[in-house]
């Protein structure tokens, strides 16, 4: 079977890698987004998926974009794929694309469609307090994640559970299902059609959700912050300085504080939230200083009970 790749970030290179080993499989050539700047000296940076693409000395492209880019579609062509695999690529495949390989475009999505269709499936499954998510193997077509999936495999969601640890847990996952199944879509295995009930999309995270808003409840607050720990964190104002905050607990001590209220800040700190829920920091960085406990934190904040947190 020959296979052309497209995909961006880490996440996608485990289904490379896995590609590359697997029996029958020829990976005849991999698309990635543009190198870009990256790191404090802004160097022009691949992708992950590049990387992997130049380590395994593939032949990759970086087009700036598919659409009515007769060059890219051109290369395409030239590859003479039976399948196009696509894992996390960040740009929407026009129609043609789609029509180029001879048996399917297949896409490895980290949800459990029809739930979570579009952008940030694993953050949006976290927020949402889901217990359970997974990665499906679908059809590609030319709707929003709308196509037949062939196989899925689920993953239980906890409350202490983290986006980076969903991450590393689902992108391994979504490798092993992928080869399971191109072998079966090869024997001709049909996708099913995804049931027109349960469909939810999720959307690109905007910098301002990873703000904190004390008048959320502290379950919701402690999702946020599980889900973007450790990077890219999310963050809260305190005396006019910007604090990441990277853990923390939901307490079962009621206040009658306003929400963002400093609740306690001897040896913990503690914030009212919504419904007089309380939520306990554990783990924050300061504004230009590195990750440090709380305990560390407070020797030197001059915060008190009382203080308000924007």
């Amino acid at each position: 079977m020959r296979v052309v790749f497209a995909g961006t970030p880490g996440f996608s290179v485990p289904c490379l890698s896995a590609l590359l080993e697997a029996k029958g499989v020829d990976v005849v050539g991999v698309v990635s987004q543009p190198d870009r700047k990256s790191g404090r000296g802004m160097k022009l940076t691949p992708t992950p998926v590049k990387q992997a693409a130049i380590d395994a000395g593939i032949d990759v492209i970086t087009p700036e974009t598919l659409r009515n880019n007769d060059e890219a579609l051109a290369w395409l062509k030239s590859r003479q794929c039976d399948v196009l695999v696509v894992v996390a690529f960040g740009m929407i495949l026009p129609k043609p694309w789609l029509q180029a390989p001879a048996i399917a475009p297949v896409n490895v999505h980290a949800s459990l469609l029809p739930r979570w269709r579009g952008a940030a499936p694993i953050e949006r499954s976290l927020l949402a307090g889901d217990t359970q998510t997974g990665v499906c193997i679908m059809q590609m077509e030319e709707g929003l994640d709308t196509g037949g999936v062939y196989a899925c495999s689920s993953l239980a969601i906890s409350d202490t559970t983290t986006g980076s640890e969903l991450w590393f847990k689902l992108a391994p996952m979504g490798a092993e299902l992928l080869i399971d199944t191109l072998a079966k879509i090869e024997a001709g295995l049909q996708p099913e059609p995804q049931p027109d009930k349960g469909v939810t999309y999720a959307q690109k995270i905007s910098n301002d959700e990873r703000i904190i808003d004390w008048s959320k409840s502290a379950a919701d607050i402690d999702r946020l912050v599980r889900c973007f720990s450790p990077r890219p964190g999310v963050r809260a104002l305190c005396k006019g300085k910007w604090l990441k905050l990277i853990a923390g607990d939901v307490l079962t001590d009621i206040h009658h504080c306003q929400a963002g209220t400093v609740v306690a800040a001897d040896q913990t700190l503690d914030i009212a939230c919504a419904g007089g829920s309380v939520y306990r920091i554990s783990e924050l960085q300061p504004e230009g200083k590195k990750p440090m406990a709380v305990s560390d934190f407070l020797r030197g904040a001059q915060l008190q009970a009382g203080d308000l947190l924007s």
